[in-house]
């Protein structure tokens, strides 16, 4: 059950930027966008582990940003573990502040889970994290699968994520802060 996202206006709020490092999730974002645009959300022998919808979006945003002079490149990730961007392992995160802290700004385009990865991840590098995406749902999808080897999933749903404060996490010890029982249920 991938989260349904839209697209977030990111140019209006890119003024005195000169950098912009585009930092995207593989999964719910591009699962989102075949959803949208009835496309194939998986073509193996075609694209290996890359969405066309997706990376179409993610070519447009840069050449967009590109023809306003602002230097811009995507943060890559080839290998299938670093596509879920919200589960990435600290060496990976890692590595995006190193490269973060070259640029300006990190566009993240993927859920708030994610947001709060780059946001984390890029702390102390200077590199401001603007949102590229927000959550309008989780998706209930049905799979089809097509020969040879196509993936799309045919929308049946969406169902509306209720906003609310998440309650305060103390890294040091491990316990949750300010949460009602019913939230402590829905995080265990």
């Amino acid at each position: 059950m991938p989260f349904y996202l839209k697209d977030s206006e990111v140019v209006s709020q890119l003024d005195g930027v000169r950098s912009v490092l585009i930092v995207p999730c593989r999964f719910c974002p591009a699962a989102s966008l075949a959803v949208r645009r009835r496309t194939a959300y998986l073509e193996p022998f075609r694209r290996l582990l890359k969405t066309k919808a997706y990376e179409s979006s993610i070519d447009a945003l840069k050449r967009r940003l590109e023809e306003r002079g602002i230097e811009t490149a995507v943060f890559r990730s080839r290998w299938l573990h670093q596509f879920v961007a919200c589960m990435w392992s600290s060496r990976r995160r890692e590595h995006l502040a190193r490269r973060a802290a070259t640029y300006d700004a990190a566009i993240v385009l993927g859920c708030d889970a994610m947001a709060e990865t780059v946001r984390e991840s890029v702390k102390t590098t200077g590199c401001r994290v603007i949102r590229g995406m927000e959550i309008e749902g989780l998706m209930n999808v049905l799979p089809r699968l097509r020969f040879p080897l196509e993936l799309s999933l045919e929308l049946h749903g969406v169902t509306p994520m209720e906003t609310r404060r998440p309650p305060e996490i103390d890294r040091g010890r491990s316990r949750l802060r300010g949460a009602s029982t019913a939230s402590l249920a829905i995080l265990l």
